[in-house]
Order: C-alpha cells, then sequence, then structure tokens
C-alpha cells in the first residue's frame, strides 16, 4: 500500500485516507468575467498531465481534512515531497528525482 506523508498531520498514512483534487499551482485570473470563452476554458478544464514529476493538490479527506501539495512521478506513482497548501513549489535535486524515476530513468523534469 502507497503511503502518503501529510504535511499537516506530520506523519505518513495510508493512501486510502487522501483524495487527489488535481494540477497544484493554478493561478485564478484577477477577473473573472472579464476573461474571453477560451481563457476560461483553459483555466477549469486543460491540464498538462504530463509523464514524470507532476505538482498535484490532495486532501486528507479521512485525517485532518486540510488540502496540501505534492511532487509526484507520474510514471512510478511514487511521491518526492508533500508540503502545505500556499508554499512555493520545492526545487527537487537530481538526487529526489532519481530515487522515484523507478526504471524509466526519465525525469519529465
Amino acid at each position: 500500500m502507497l503511503l502518503i506523508r501529510c504535511p499537516y498531520c506530520e506523519e505518513e498514512r495510508p493512501e486510502l485516507e487522501f483524495a487527489g483534487a488535481g494540477e497544484a499551482h493554478i493561478a485564478r485570473p484577477a477577473n473573472m468575467s472579464d476573461i474571453s470563452d477560451e481563457d476560461f476554458e483553459a483555466f477549469f478544464f486543460i491540464r498538462e498531465n504530463q509523464k514524470g514529476i507532476v505538482f498535484e493538490r490532495w486532501r486528507h479527506i479521512h485525517g485532518c481534512g486540510r488540502f496540501f501539495n505534492a511532487a509526484r512521478h507520474s510514471v512510478s506513482d511514487k511521491f518526492i515531497v508533500t508540503y502545505k497548501a500556499g508554499e512555493p513549489k520545492p526545487e527537487l535535486t537530481d538526487e529526489q528525482i532519481a530515487a522515484v524515476a523507478g526504471a524509466t530513468g526519465k525525469s519529465g523534469k
């Protein structure tokens, strides 16, 4: 079973306690009523969905209930780091990426 560390509870818990909430660090447009239909669509529906390192939002639904962010390798499904919502993206080292890249050897960075 996959263990995920909640940065608020400060402990690793089974993946069944968590729910993914999509891509992290998406900036909301300043004035939503003034944007074009294309920009509205891009904000709500278009995501990178890349292979390799992804930054995602997660929620500890069966714990503290709070949202947090995580850096995860989308191929190996391994978490690199979790961090509190509102904190900037962490700079990942080559060693951290290599540790989760598995047999693919591709960082996706």
